[in-house]
């Protein structure tokens, strides 16, 4: 069994529903408190071992290119006046060299094409995809774990109120393995009480490379894109599927409440702010 090395990260998003801010900012470039939400995201591929990180982008997204390099003048003028603790935190965020690729999805055709695009890089071995919008700590590592045990191809998932489950894609439960299953069937917003379970797909994936053939053939779904879930549909004929109960809260920060809330939990989490984030949080609450 191969292991993952390589994680996809689809980032040619537009950003519609942050405008006017993602005009000319990318919205994986807006911060969760102190670094661009796809940092984070990075920061956990990382965590849980992955070796490369292929960014799947598109026009006016050079910033995130250059959040990953290295910025000679701001390195150098920080050396200079002996802002060590700064000149450490932007290095850390640095991958190793050739530990990033950078392809272009031209046209916005969905998950599945933007997905398709990285299949020269990825080549011929089980790969991760990891959605930016959905900060999820932890979450790969998980994902990981239950790959060394399964094999295949996983998804991960999350519980939601049964009168919510139209809004996302749901999982059927097969044989129930406790943090993880086999997965019975796939369907994208099911119709207000039809849905097989309560469990969304939530933006993490582990894939054979088989999906790129069947993504290449893939006919336009919702919304006219190519969706990876009618791909992953197809491929559940022929290889095993498994869902993995993430343990842990994931925050929807492609929408405007979701961001906020992330930023609290990240700042209320974070040891320089926190005491004093609360205290804002409790003034602004009595006023």
């Amino acid at each position: 069994m191969k292991r993952i090395r390589k994680a996809v990260i689809p980032v040619a998003g537009l950003g519609t529903r942050f405008l006017p801010a993602t005009k000319a900012v990318p919205k994986e470039m807006l911060t969760v408190v102190d670094r661009p939400v796809v940092q984070h995201v990075v920061d956990e591929a990382r965590e849980a071992g992955i070796e490369h990180v292929v960014f799947v982008t598109g026009r006016n997204k050079g910033a995130i290119e250059d959040h990953f390099d290295i910025a000679f003048e701001l390195e150098t003028t920080l050396e200079a006046r002996g802002k060590t603790a700064a000149l450490e935190t932007v290095r850390a965020a640095l991958p190793k060299a050739g530990a990033t690729s950078f392809t272009r999805q031209q046209a916005p055709l969905g998950l599945g094409h933007a997905v398709w695009c990285a299949r020269e890089i990825v080549g011929d071995e089980p790969f991760a995809v990891i959605l930016p919008d959905m900060l999820s700590k932890g979450c790969m590592t998980q994902m990981l774990a239950a790959y060394e045990r399964h094999g295949g191809n996983l998804i991960a998932v999350e519980e939601v109120p049964e009168d919510e489950t139209h809004k996302y894609g749901i999982v059927a439960v097969e044989e129930d393995y406790g943090r993880t299953f086999a997965i019975g069937g796939m369907v994208e917003k099911p119709a207000p009480g039809t849905a097989p379970s309560n469990l969304i797909i939530s933006g993490r994936y582990i894939l054979q490379p088989e999906i790129f053939g069947l993504l290449e053939s893939q006919e336009r779904g919702a919304g006219g894109e190519i969706q990876l879930t009618d791909a992953m549909k197809r491929l559940a004929k022929t290889q095993d599927f498994f869902g993995v109960r993430y343990e842990g809260a994931t925050y929807d920060t492609g929408s405007k409440l979701g961001f906020l809330v992330a930023n609290l939990a990240y700042g209320l989490a974070d040891p320089e702010i926190a005491a004093a984030f609360r205290a804002e949080i409790e003034k602004h609450l009595r006023a």
